[in-house]
């Protein structure tokens, strides 16, 4: 931490972020950019840490699909291996001359008794063999039925659809400096009663002993009745701030975090959805401000939201006079 870093008193720390004081026990930030809390569970066996059902449905649309796919092909591999051991024999209607033919042949007899599609050239013989088959078919309707369940799960589970800007600013702000970072949403959602909470985690030192210590930084404007275009938020940096009478190299040098919690109404799924992300010293830039990022359309019919200038800014000096960096 900076020498000269000084948080004002005056402002009582916020003890309900549910993270602990102990710094020592506390390794790298607290959420991860995309929002998910920085920890690794230990301790327990691997498939008791990990919840499948929470992780296919939050895990990104590409992976998901291959996920699908390759569990597919390692299923009717599985099984066709199984049909090449007790025979091929006892596959009837088999066609294949060569190895490579028989294992394409018990392949796609496999996806067929999978899929319960039954094309008929095909069919087993011997009640091993059929046996087989009828558990691959009732393996195959369970395969079906979870993944039509996380295809629905994953189309209708409530998000709010929400982009941050990779930085946060210390931008000049009417008469003084504000903090600011940006968000809008990226989809046709609609969002309503938007609410927006910041925190400031820093390290301190207390008797000798590095502490986390938990600040709110209220925005301006905390909370807006429709999220439709993008939404700067400003926290002012005055006698009110825990970040009042810092110096640059306090925020370029200090150890700490801002915690951003959104909270929305969705009126699709007529259900609440929340969003969080945090900015680290090295995330804040000093002496800028954002391009804006809407504008009117060429007829003046409706107004364009460009989501590639979310992140856009631009050096803006910061005032002399009222700044408390160059006190």
């Amino acid at each position: 931490m900076a020498k000269n870093t000084k948080i004002n008193k005056k402002i009582a720390t916020d003890e309900t972020t549910g993270f602990g004081t102990n710094n020592a026990l506390y390794g790298g930030r607290l959420l991860n950019k995309d929002g998910m809390p920085n920890i690794k569970k230990t301790g327990i066996r691997f498939f008791e840490t990990v919840s499948w059902y929470h992780t296919l449905i939050q895990m990104p649309l590409l992976k998901f699909l291959t996920f699908i796919f390759l569990s597919f092909l390692l299923f009717n591999l599985f099984f066709a291996s199984i049909y090449l051991l007790i025979g091929i024999q006892h596959l009837s209607g088999m066609v294949a001359i060569t190895r490579s033919e028989k294992i394409l042949e018990a392949f796609f007899f496999s996806a067929q008794t999978f899929t319960t599609v039954g094309y008929g050239r095909i069919s087993p013989t011997g009640y091993l063999t059929s046996f087989i088959a009828s558990f691959e078919a009732f393996s195959g309707l369970l395969f079906f039925a979870i993944a039509t369940g996380l295809f629905y799960a994953r189309f209708s589970r409530p998000q709010s659809f929400l982009r941050f800007s990779q930085n946060a600013l210390i931008a000049p702000y009417k008469d003084g400096i504000a903090l600011m970072y940006r968000m809008a949403p990226y989809k046709n959602n609609r969002l309503t009663d938007v609410e927006v909470t910041l925190t400031l985690a820093m390290v301190e030192n207390e008797n000798g002993k590095s502490v986390n210590r938990f600040y709110p930084l209220p925005p301006e404007i905390h909370r807006i009745t429709a999220l439709s275009l993008s939404w700067t938020l400003v926290h002012v940096i005055n006698d009110k701030s825990p970040l009042y009478n810092w110096q640059e190299e306090d925020f370029k040098n200090s150890k700490y975090e801002i915690l951003v919690y959104v909270k929305a109404f969705d009126d699709t799924f007529s259900n609440t959805v929340m969003a969080r992300t945090s900015y680290t010293n090295d995330e804040i830039v000093i002496g800028a401000k954002f391009v804006p990022m809407y504008h009117r359309s060429e007829k003046g019919e409706s107004t364009i939201l460009e989501m590639d200038k979310l992140s856009l800014f631009e050096k803006a000096p910061l005032p002399v006079l009222s700044n408390p960096l160059q006190r």
